[in-house]
């Protein structure tokens, strides 16, 4: 998968749109757009970075939810 593609996939996985984005992980909005359209290229610390701190939310998400289910 491209880096435009995974960027798109990782903040459509957010549930948030591009603005939303932006302001959570306090990037400008034009660069996540030329990212998206491939015209400027993430480096790759930055896709690796998104996606685990995306991925770390979602399971703390899960993991509070499990307790809050619980109890």
């Amino acid at each position: 998968m491209d880096t435009a593609n995974k960027i798109k996939e990782l903040r459509e996985s957010t549930g948030l749109n591009r603005k939303e984005f932006c302001e959570q992980f306090q990037i400008p909005y034009r660069t996540v757009t030329e990212w998206e359209r491939g015209t400027r290229h993430a480096p790759e610390y930055v896709v690796r970075l998104l996606a685990y701190y995306i991925e770390m939310e979602k399971y703390a998400q899960r993991k509070d939810t499990y307790k809050d289910d619980a109890h």
